[in-house]
């Protein structure tokens, strides 16, 4: 089984590198189009991954669908007394809709983003950086997690009612509680990092860090004065090393992304507690991000109703978690499909809301405009 985990790994490794060593090596202003046409191949990375889920699950590649999965309805028992308990299809069906679930709560993550970048006034063209190295922390971060939460989980299988009431909390406070103009400054994070590192006032390119005399010495960079930058930190004297506001932007992304995690993570494990199905949807909903940040960012306020469509899909995976047991014998085999079918209602009516709210306010522009 670990070889299955070890061959994903590289296959993320290696996308990541392409993407950061070849298609985004020099900085530049990611536009709507690239942005759109970059989520359609992460999309499309994302779901044609399924083939390999069904398959491998179909015929128990390494061991595939040999793991216990408390969602699964009747485990089958096969010849020498191995169970099966979860097939091709099943794990299909689990897979894309924890693919769904954690790419839609991805996209308040966004927003979140989008509000970091603006209160640090990140450039646009070193923000694609700062979701890169991101992206990382965050596969770092949420592998961690979903090992200690699949772990949890296998040994104590009560602690899976807590996750679902876990989740029904954070779908409510999701109804209550904005998170647009929170100051990034009072992040105990960032806080604590201004505490230890001194940082510079002003951007150097794209550096993370400078050496230089102090942070008032540093002359501010441009994307027009690159080649300045870096005079000014070859030729830097005194060696002491200062953190930049890209730093404290990344370092705010991934703190927020840790959040977003813990809330996340649970949602997964109302689909399935098969690790492998956990992990690999995860990391190919989050994969996207970036240019799902940069097709999205401009659009945020378009979308008024999505929040609410999310905080929905909370309360519902939160209740399905608790109640898996009872829906197995309501629902039968396809209790899953009907998740599925359930929540891209759910999101196909916050997105619907959001365009004709638009569409009404901006009809209203052009009528009070005349």
């Amino acid at each position: 089984m670990i070889w299955m985990y070890a061959g994903f790994i590289l296959i993320v490794i290696a996308l990541l590198l392409l993407d950061l060593g070849v298609f985004h090596r020099q900085a530049h202003v990611i536009s709507i189009k690239e942005s759109l046409s970059w989520s359609a191949i992460w999309v499309t990375l994302g779901t044609s991954f399924s083939i390999l889920i069904f398959f491998g699950y179909e015929y128990h590649w390494l061991g595939l669908g040999l793991v216990p999965d408390l969602m699964t309805t009747n485990p089958t028992v096969v010849e020498g007394g191995g169970i099966v308990y979860n097939d091709g299809a099943s794990a299909l069906i689990k897979y894309l809709t924890g693919y769904l679930v954690e790419k839609s709560l991805a996209v308040d993550n966004i927003f979140v983003i989008a509000m970091v970048f603006g209160f640090f006034a990140v450039p646009p063209i070193y923000q694609h950086r700062v979701l890169f190295w991101g992206i990382l922390g965050a596969l770092l971060m949420r592998g961690i997690l979903i090992a200690v939460g699949a772990e949890l989980i296998a040994t104590f299988s009560w602690t899976i009612y807590i996750f679902g009431v876990f989740l029904i909390i954070t779908g409510v406070k999701m109804f209550f509680i904005k998170t647009d103009h929170q100051d990034p400054h009072n992040n105990f994070v960032v806080r604590l990092v201004r505490q230890w590192i001194p940082i510079t006032e002003k951007y150097h390119g794209e550096h993370f860090f400078v050496v230089g005399g102090s942070a008032a010495s540093l002359e501010p960079a441009t994307p027009d004065a690159a080649i300045e930058e870096d005079r000014v930190v070859r030729n830097a004297k005194s060696g002491v090393r200062l953190a930049t506001p890209l730093f404290l932007a990344l370092v705010s992304v991934e703190f927020t992304d840790l959040i977003f995690a813990v809330d996340s993570i649970p949602a997964i494990f109302s689909i399935t507690t098969d690790p492998f199905l956990v992990f690999t949807s995860n990391i190919f909903a989050i994969l996207g991000l970036r240019s799902l940040y940069f097709a999205l960012a401009g659009m945020i306020h378009t979308f008024k109703y999505l929040k609410v469509a999310l905080a929905v899909v909370l309360l519902v995976v939160g209740a399905k978690m608790i109640a898996h047991s009872w829906l197995k014998e309501l629902l039968g085999p396809n209790f899953n499909l009907y998740l599925l079918g359930l929540v891209v209602a759910i999101l196909a009516v916050g997105i619907i809301a959001s365009l004709v709210s638009a569409k009404e306010q901006s009809d209203q522009q052009t009528i009070q405009s005349h």
